[in-house]
């Protein structure tokens, strides 16, 4: 048995003001994103998808996927999938994410069930459509740093080496070390054996870092229906060459997210600022943007330049040599997917709000955007301990040392709150400001200075009090930050430091259909689940 609650995303205080105000629906924000994440949006983007998306377009995806499968056993159910996308009523729910050693942080699970359940959710409302759910691989990005390693229980366990290139063409070489730092951290238990088990499979039983984390991502997910894409493709990217060429000719997407941008900043961050060419030049081990200086195409940190007409000829002869940035990735995904909806994290959400216009500039759908499930996991043994504690769902997610003066407060005999005092203070000094305005208005300032100094002298005699009061409650104030800091790491959320590992060592082979159940896409709740 397990209990599965949800708080709003706004109360967490781990998400932007601008997802607040997407999931809000605010006003200000329409304007930069196309139908909402609900049930009539889906309804509404289907008509739409369905018009534009071309039959070659699916035979050439569909021959590109089995290519990419001929070395991967997929379930008959992503067998079908697959297959699905031949007709005009099949279409994609997508999430991305990169290559992160052994899934990386836990959200790589939310985001990919997440997809798998609205695909579901849809075809109960839709049973005339089909959903495919897709799980992009970001095989062509460069950022070794980031997926490098992983966390097991306070511990990084790394993959030491040099990386330069696309992390997908990576060897695996290397990784039996990691095998055998991550094999002594947890222990010999059976559900430790599955673990190193799909380690050993998925690294080591494979020759670069695609083809294990295709490996690894099915063997999670596949019987679930779940598609692998891997854009870095020759036959996707020629599908891609009429924008690539656009790109790198006209400059479409810096002259339009330009522009958005000058509007989005006006009420919100910006996530990412577009280059002048949002391309870069791919081959074995070199990744580096395409600039283009004195009508010459150069490729950053190398010798290699082309003109005009022979960078036309490259692109005809390898279409598979130019990878979009994060600015043109969104583009390409929609172009050779029969996609409907993009499920990301706030920060990715954020930088696809940049996006409309350019979309609609090159003519190609802007998909839904949904905000993928977050989640918090407590253990039995925590649950206990927070109801020991009499800390609230609600109080968990305080900054720590509010929410241990909070309790502190709650257990002292002192009465430590101030608020009836500094109301009186407020009112004896509205009384004084009369006074001054009516006789002599330099006083004014005088009056308020005084004011301020007798509120500041009650905060610093707060937290004096709250100071002795936490010496005297030591204890409390410990056990309440072991429990915080367990369930939030880092004063963190959960999903980005903990590894799938933890809590499959705790649960086996039931965590993911557990955390499947518990997750609803379309509630736009942040998920609190007590097993």
């Amino acid at each position: 048995m397990y209990n599965v609650s949800t708080i709003p995303f706004s109360k967490t205080g781990y998400f932007s003001k601008t997802i607040c105000d997407y999931l809000n629906q605010v006003e200000k924000l329409s304007a930069f994103y196309g139908e909402y994440s609900d049930l009539e949006g889906f309804k509404n983007q289907i008509e739409t998808k369905r018009l534009s998306f071309k039959r070659e377009s699916r035979t050439i995806l569909i021959n590109a996927l089995k290519t990419q499968y001929k070395n991967t056993k997929p379930s008959d159910k992503t067998l079908v999938n697959i297959d699905s996308l031949k007709k005009e009523n099949t279409f994609t729910i997508t999430t991305g994410h990169q290559l992160n050693l052994f899934t990386g942080p836990l959200y790589f699970l939310y985001k990919i069930i997440s997809t798998i359940n609205l695909t579901e959710e849809l075809k109960k409302e839709k049973p005339d459509s089909n959903f495919v759910p897709v799980y992009w691989m970001a095989t062509e990005d460069h950022d070794f740093e980031e997926i490098q390693y992983f966390n097991f229980k306070g511990k990084k366990v790394s993959w030491n080496r040099e990386s330069s290139g696309g992390v997908g063409r990576l060897s695996t070489e290397g990784l039996e070390f990691v095998l055998d730092e991550f094999s002594k951290l947890i222990g010999d238990s059976n559900s430790a054996k599955q673990l190193k088990k799909l380690f050993s499979d998925a690294y080591l039983g494979h020759t670069n870092l695609t083809t294990a984390t295709r490996y690894l991502a099915n063997k999670l997910f596949s019987e679930y229906g779940l598609v692998i894409v891997d854009g870095d493709d020759i036959e996707l990217k020629r599908m891609f060459l009429p924008y690539v060429e656009q790109e790198l000719f006209k400059q479409t997407a810096f002259t339009e997210v330009s522009k958005t941008i000058k509007d989005l900043e006006k009420n919100y961050k910006v996530q990412v600022n577009p280059r002048e060419i949002n391309l870069f030049y791919l081959i074995d081990g070199l990744r580096e943007r395409i600039i283009l200086e004195n009508d010459l195409y150069k490729i950053n940190n190398t010798d290699i330049e082309f003109s005009l007409d022979e960078l036309q000829y490259e692109l005809k002869l390898h279409p598979e040599r130019f990878s979009p940035n994060v600015i043109m990735r969104p583009l390409y995904q929609e172009v050779i997917l029969p996609n409907l909806c993009y499920i990301g994290g706030g920060g990715e959400l954020a930088y696809w709000f940049e996006l409309k216009p350019y979309f609609e500039s090159v003519d190609v759908p802007f998909p839904i955007l949904l905000l993928r499930n977050s989640a918090v996991v407590i253990t039995e043994k925590q649950s206990k301990t927070l109801k020991k504690l009499n800390i609230s769902q609600d109080e968990l997610f305080l900054k720590q040392q509010d929410l241990v003066n909070k309790k502190i407060t709650e257990h002292s005999d002192l009465i430590i709150d101030f608020s009836e005092q500094r109301q009186q203070i407020d009112s004896h000094f509205e009384k004084l400001e009369e006074i001054a305005t009516q006789t002599d208005k330099s006083f004014i300032g005088a009056v308020k200075a005084q004011k301020q100094k007798q509120l500041n002298g009650l905060d610093n005699l707060e937290k004096r009090l709250l100071k002795a009061e936490r010496r005297k409650y030591k204890d409390l104030t410990a056990r309440i930050k072991e429990v915080q800091d367990a369930i939030f790491p880092k004063q963190s959320l959960q999903e980005r430091n903990t590894n799938f590992s933890e809590l499959y060592l705790e649960y086996g082979e039931e965590l993911i259909p557990k955390l499947k159940e518990a997750l609803k896409p379309l509630d736009l709740e942040f998920t609190i689940i007590e097993m």
